[in-house]
């Protein structure tokens, strides 16, 4: 299991998850709410193994937990992607379609139809079945970029995918413990970093920190604490893109 806790197999997983996002053009609510399964709640209860005692009672014994190649971890990753089809999309993915998909960019490993069906009790299993979406970052940060942008022209100048950008930045940063803390505040400090980054400084009229505020009912300082975690992320990796 220490293999699977390194930074290098979380970004090779992280990448390979926003490689099939984009082969299977995943509206973002898809995309996010799978991401906060797999790396927010399948891998940490890996992790802890608090699996174990479930695969010996025999609900989760299978050769995908027992022998756990990086390629069995990819199936996880569309089966992830496949449960939040099934919440979110009024037609959901096919096993056919992922099936499909993992043929194509799973080199290591076949999987058939039935691999997917068992991986898909096993997912569950694993996470306590815990497929809430209430918490998902993305949806609150999604209903406060809405009310701002009905609020002041200067939303406008803000690009939704400025904030997915930073969303996909904190993931690949291996910081998603922020993501399991305060999901409104942490929505809310995406956005204030975007209003940041993207509005001209002499064009901060709109009383953002206040609205924001109000909006989460989170103090100013805990708001301004993860923007400068999150700032300092952007600015690590703006420097590490201009020296390649």
């Amino acid at each position: 299991m220490e293999a699977m806790a390194t930074r290098s197999l979380r970004r090779r997983l992280l990448e390979f998850h926003l490689q099939a996002s984009h082969h299977l053009q995943l509206r973002p609510i898809v995309k996010y709410t799978s991401l906060s399964f797999f790396l927010d709640r399948f891998m940490p209860s890996l992790q802890r193994g608090s699996f174990t005692e479930k695969m010996q009672g025999g609900n989760c014994k299978s050769w995908l937990l027992e022998h756990l190649r990086e390629s069995n971890l990819q199936l996880f990753v569309l089966i992830s992607i496949w449960i939040s089809s099934k919440i979110h999309d009024s037609q959901s993915l096919s096993v056919r379609s992922l099936k499909a998909l993992s043929d194509k960019i799973i080199s290591d490993q076949h999987f058939t139809s039935r691999d997917f069906s068992d991986a898909e009790f096993i997912f569950l299993e694993v996470i306590g079945y815990d497929i809430g979406t209430s918490k998902i970052v993305f949806l609150h940060l999604e209903d406060l970029f809405i009310q701002l942008r009905g609020l002041s022209k200067l939303g406008e100048i803000i690009e939704m995918d400025t904030c997915m950008e930073i969303m996909d930045l904190l993931y690949e940063e291996d910081t998603s413990s922020l993501f399991l803390t305060s999901f409104d505040s942490l929505a809310a400090s995406i956005l204030v970093s975007a209003y940041l980054i993207s509005v001209p400084k002499q064009l901060w009229e709109f009383p953002l920190l206040p609205w924001v505020k109000f909006i989460t009912l989170h103090e100013e300082q805990d708001i301004m604490r993860f923007v400068g975690c999150i700032l300092s992320h952007v600015l690590k990796a703006e420097e590490i893109r201009h020296q390649n």
